[in-house]
């Protein structure tokens, strides 16, 4: 059984790509980025999983587009 706040193995990844690409460029990566590094081939997935990390409020964005996303803390 998992805990209600513990986020999936998908989600995890996703998280990891963005934090560890912030870590190495300084910038927020694009879907595309994000989604070569959590192992996501589809774009629309890597979006799906952006907004269920938004709600939770683990990532927020500035603008509307996701490369403008960053990690909340």
């Amino acid at each position: 059984m998992t805990r209600p706040d513990a986020l999936s193995s998908r989600r995890e990844a996703v998280l990891r790509a963005i934090r560890d690409w912030i870590a190495e460029t300084g910038e927020s990566p694009s879907v595309r980025q994000i989604g070569e590094r959590g192992g996501l081939s589809s774009t629309s997935s890597v979006a799906y999983r952006l907004g269920l990390l938004e709600a939770r409020g683990l990532i927020s964005r500035t603008g509307h587009r996701w490369c403008s996303c960053r990690l909340s803390t």
